[in-house]
């Protein structure tokens, strides 16, 4: 908008002329002097136009800036508030590594059946199941072991087929605020990034109890029943390592290792001094 020539009034100069202006500034002739302004902030409260159809469309030019700013200003609130979270995610990560004896049986592999696994990766979060007796009976289990270092192991075994041809379908770390001892719904939601879905054949390649051992029958692979287990810090490292190793796809490896990586700092796991899995189908 070219306001040059355009009289003005200003509450303490008086009346000017405009005879300089770029996007971010106005030069106004006060008599002998000449003041600078940014622009178009200075109109309004301290600065009017004479002409009222400038003025109008001045003050068009106005509103759309305000809304522009206004939407810098939410990116930028945004941008901290993620900032923020993030802050917030690794005081409470160091705070659980400084004050919190890590369980090491504090991972989940969980038993799904048709209907879960569509829950499983659609909804990415899983039930724990109900009680089966007692006063609480028909509430669901709390699953108390699991905290910000858990991740949820999703298996099936598919029908007709014995237990130790149990596989692996895919894995999350749990949601970044959730906390076992506080689930009271016992639905277990996944990690906002930590999330992984095998494919058919990765799946195939993936058995369970090449990683699973019962150390009390070392020998057997059953699973008798209730819908999950707790299972060994190391264990799921293990898998999550494995699964890093098997992926082609170059930004699928990526985030395996990401995942692999978050689990590791998260379980005070040092990743070189893995051993090899040693599960019972290892030990046939």
């Amino acid at each position: 908008m070219n306001l040059i020539d355009q009289k003005v009034k200003h509450r303490h100069f008086g009346t000017g002329n405009i005879v300089n202006m770029s996007d971010s500034r106005v030069e106004i002739a006060f008599g002998d002097e000449n003041k600078r302004f940014i622009f178009p902030d200075v109109f309004g409260e301290h600065l009017v136009l004479k002409d009222q159809d400038a003025a109008r469309s001045l003050s068009k030019i106005i509103k759309q800036k305000e809304s522009e700013r206004q939407a810098r200003e939410s990116k930028r609130e945004k941008k901290r508030e993620v900032q923020r979270k993030k802050h917030e995610l690794r005081m409470e990560h160091e705070n659980l590594m400084k004050n919190r004896k890590l369980h090491p049986q504090s991972q989940m592999v969980f038993w799904c059946d048709p209907e879960e696994q569509q829950q499983a990766f659609t909804e990415w979060k899983v039930f724990s199941g109900e009680i089966k007796s007692g006063k609480n009976k028909g509430k669901p289990n709390k699953p108390a072991r699991l905290h910000q270092n858990s991740a949820v192991l999703l298996t099936v075994r598919d029908s007709g087929m014995p237990e130790q041809s149990r596989r692996i379908i895919g894995m999350y770390m749990v949601n970044e605020k959730f906390t076992g001892r506080l689930c009271e719904d016992g639905m277990i939601p996944a990690h906002s990034v930590h999330r992984i879905q095998l494919a058919e054949q990765e799946s195939a390649d993936m058995l369970f109890w090449n990683y699973y051992v019962n150390e009390r029958s070392p020998g057997k692979m059953t699973w008798n029943t209730g819908k999950y287990r707790y299972f060994d810090n190391t264990m799921m490292a293990q898998i999550l390592r494995d699964i890093v190793s098997s992926k082609s796809d170059a930004e699928e490896q990526e985030k395996a290792q990401q995942f692999f990586d978050h689990f590791c700092e998260m379980n005070q796991i040092a990743a070189g001094e893995l051993p090899k899995p040693d599960g019972a189908l290892m030990r046939k």
